[in-house]
């Protein structure tokens, strides 16, 4: 159980250390007056420091090796 949260952890640090964020774009209903709908699209961004992806990767390691130990 803990080698696989460990290879998740270590698959997921990679992938934010590789990207180090997100942007979508989200329709936002700026006026809403009978049948007149006016809405604007808003781009937003989430993002994430890089030393969090490599707290997981290092967490991961250490999931890993301590499972090893244990057989």
């Amino acid at each position: 159980m803990n080698r696989n949260l460990g290879i998740i952890l270590i698959i997921a640090g990679a992938i934010m250390l590789i990207w180090s964020g997100v942007s979508f774009t989200k329709r936002e209903k700026v006026v809403d007056i009978g049948p007149l709908q006016v809405s604007v699209d808003k781009k937003q961004q989430l993002t994430w420091p890089p030393y969090l992806g490599g707290a997981l990767i290092a967490g991961g390691i250490i999931l890993v090796i301590t499972d090893k130990k244990r057989r």
